[in-house]
C-alpha cells in the first residue's frame, strides 16, 4: 500500500455563523429554542441551530401557501430559468457547500466533492429543463401542481436529497416547506441563502430545523397537499398512518449485490466495495448484502480481504480520505449493536487493521462470512459498513435469496452474459437494479423501492408525476 502524505482541504472557505434562524418567507427568522449539530469526526459544535415548534411550521406553510399563488402563476419559462439559476449557484459555490457537507456529515471531502454537489446541481439542471414542457411530460396536456409539499430529508445525503426533493416541485409549480435532518442542517441552511442569491419569490421554499416532532408536526399539517419524505421504514409508516395528503415515500434497504462465476472477480470487487462502503455504508440502496456463487466464494473473499486493506480511514477533510466518520453517536451505537448480534449468533467477522480516530465516531470496514439468511445482521438494515457475505449455487437459489427481505429498493448483477442479467431483472423484487455496477445515480433515471421500501418515484419524468394533479 502506498504512503499517502496528507492532504487536508481547507476549511476557510466555509463562513459558519453561531446560530442559524429558520428560513420562512424569503428571510431567516430567529427561533426561541436551539440546538447544537457537531463534527462527527471531532465532536467540534460547529454552530447552534433553531428547534422549530408547531407555529413555526405554521408560519412557513402559510407562506409557502401565499408563495404558490405566485410561483405557480409565472410562466413555466420563468419558473425554468429561478431553477437554473439556483443549479449555476450551486456550481459556482460548489467547493464551499462541499466543505460544509463533510464538516457537519463526516463523509470523505472526496465523496461530498465528486458526488453530492455535482449531483445535487444536475437534479437542477434537469428539472429546470422540464418546467416548461410539463405537457410533454405524459400527466395530460396541462397537468397542475398540487400546492404546497412537505418534505423531510435524513442525515445520509442532506443536499443530495434536498435537490431530490425541491428540484421537482419547483418545476411542477409547487412551493415546498423542507425539514432537514437534526444532525445535517448546515447545507440546507446554506442553500436558503443561495435562494436568496437566486432571488427567489418569497414563501417559494421554506426550511424549518429540528428534530422528530418538528417532522410530525410538518406531515401532519392541515395546510400541506403532498409529503415527500425519505427515512427509516419505521417513520415512514407512521407518517403513512397521519397524513391525507398524496405521499412519497423512500424508505430502508437491504440490497443483494449478486456475483455470478462468469463475473470478472477484479471489477466485481471494485462494485462490492463502493456498494457498501461509499459513505461509510450511510447508504439505502447499500449492496449489504453480498450474494457469492459458491464455487467463486473464496477467490472474490480473498480479493475483497485485499481491496479493503487499502482503504484509508481518518480525517473526512483529507482528500485521500476513503472511509469517514460515523454521522452520530446514536448511529453508531446501532452500527455496534447489529456487528455484536453477528457475533453472537455465530458469524465470523473481519476488519482490515486500522487505526481509529481518539475523537468522534468512527466504525472499521467490517465483513461477516459464515451468514445465514436467520442472522439479524442478513435481515436488518444496519446504515453502516458492515458486510454480510451469503452464497448461492443456482440463479434461482440467488433470486431466492435475494428476494428473502421485506425490503425491495435495489440489487446488483455481476455477470458476463446479458440474458442473464435481464432474466435476473425480472425475478427480482427492487426498484433499481444495476447491471456490473453499483450505486450509479442519474437525475433522469428513476428512484424507488417495493414493499417496505417505501412507494413512489424521485427522479426523471417519473419523478414528476408525484408533484401533479393528474
Amino acid at each position: 500500500m502506498f504512503d499517502y502524505a496528507p492532504a487536508p482541504e481547507s476549511r476557510a472557505i466555509v463562513d459558519i455563523k453561531d446560530s442559524y434562524g429558520l428560513f420562512i418567507n424569503g428571510e431567516f427568522v430567529p427561533g426561541e429554542v436551539s440546538f447544537k449539530t457537531v463534527n462527527p469526526a471531532t465532536e467540534e459544535v460547529l454552530a447552534e441551530v433553531t428547534q422549530a415548534g408547531p407555529s413555526d411550521v405554521d408560519r412557513a406553510v402559510a407562506a409557502a401557501r401565499a408563495g404558490f399563488q405566485t410561483w405557480s402563476n409565472l410562466p413555466d419559462i420563468e419558473r425554468s430559468k429561478y431553477i437554473f439559476r439556483i443549479a449555476r449557484i450551486l456550481q459556482e459555490r460548489s467547493r464551499e457547500l462541499a466543505v460544509l457537507e463533510t464538516l457537519d456529515n463526516g463523509k470523505p471531502i472526496r465523496e461530498s466533492r465528486d458526488v453530492d454537489i455535482p449531483l445535487a446541481a444536475a437534479h437542477f439542471f434537469y428539472h429546470a429543463g422540464w418546467a416548461d414542457k410539463l405537457s410533454y411530460a405524459g400527466y395530460g396536456p396541462d397537468p397542475k401542481p398540487l400546492g404546497v409539499a412537505a418534505q423531510v430529508i435524513p442525515w445520509n445525503f442532506p443536499l443530495l436529497m434536498l435537490a431530490w426533493k425541491i428540484a421537482p416541485a419547483l418545476a411542477c409549480g409547487n412551493t415546498v416547506v423542507l425539514k432537514p435532518a437534526e444532525t445535517t442542517p448546515l447545507t440546507a441552511l446554506l442553500f436558503a441563502e443561495i435562494c436568496q442569491q437566486a432571488d427567489l419569490p418569497p414563501g417559494v421554499v421554506n426550511i424549518v430545523t429540528g428534530d422528530g416532532s418538528t417532522g410530525h408536526a410538518l406531515v401532519t399539517h392541515p395546510g400541506i397537499d403532498k409529503v415527500a419524505f425519505t427515512g427509516s421504514t419505521e417513520v415512514g409508516k407512521e407518517i403513512a398512518r397521519s397524513t391525507r395528503a398524496k405521499l412519497t415515500l423512500e424508505l430502508g434497504g437491504k440490497a443483494a449485490n449478486i456475483v455470478f462465476d462468469d463475473a470478472p472477480v477484479d471489477q466485481a470487487v471494485e462494485g462490492i466495495v463502493n456498494g457498501i462502503f461509499f459513505n461509510q455504508g450511510h447508504v439505502c440502496c447499500a449492496g449489504s448484502r453480498l450474494l457469492v456463487q459458491e464455487s467463486i466464494a473464496d477467490e472474490v473473499l480473498n480479493a475483497l480481504r485485499r481491496r479493503m486493506s487499502t482503504l484509508r480511514l481518518g480525517d473526512p477533510m483529507d482528500k485521500n480520505t476513503d472511509i469517514g466518520a460515523i454521522n452520530s453517536a446514536a448511529q453508531l451505537a446501532k452500527i455496534t449493536e447489529l456487528a455484536a448480534s453477528g457475533d453472537a449468533e455465530g458469524a465470523d467477522r473481519w476488519s482490515p487493521l486500522c487505526e481509529l480516530p481518539e475523537r468522534g465516531f468512527w466504525f472499521p470496514p467490517t465483513v461477516f462470512t459464515g451468514v445465514s439468511q436467520a442472522h439479524r445482521i442478513a435481515r436488518e438494515e444496519i446504515f453502516g459498513p458492515v458486510l454480510s457475505v451469503l452464497t448461492f449455487r443456482t440463479p434461482d437459489e440467488a433470486v431466492a435469496k435475494a428476494n428473502n427481505t421485506p425490503y425491495g429498493l435495489s440489487a446488483g448483477v455481476w455477470t458476463e452474459k446479458g440474458s442473464r442479467i435481464l432474466w435476473m431483472s425480472q425475478k427480482l423484487r427492487a426498484g433499481v437494479i444495476w447491471a456490473n455496477t453499483f450505486n450509479r445515480f442519474d437525475p433522469a433515471a428513476p428512484f424507488g423501492g417495493y414493499k417496505e421500501s417505501g412507494y413512489g418515484r424521485e427522479g426523471g419524468r417519473h419523478g414528476l408525476g408525484a408533484y401533479l394533479a393528474h
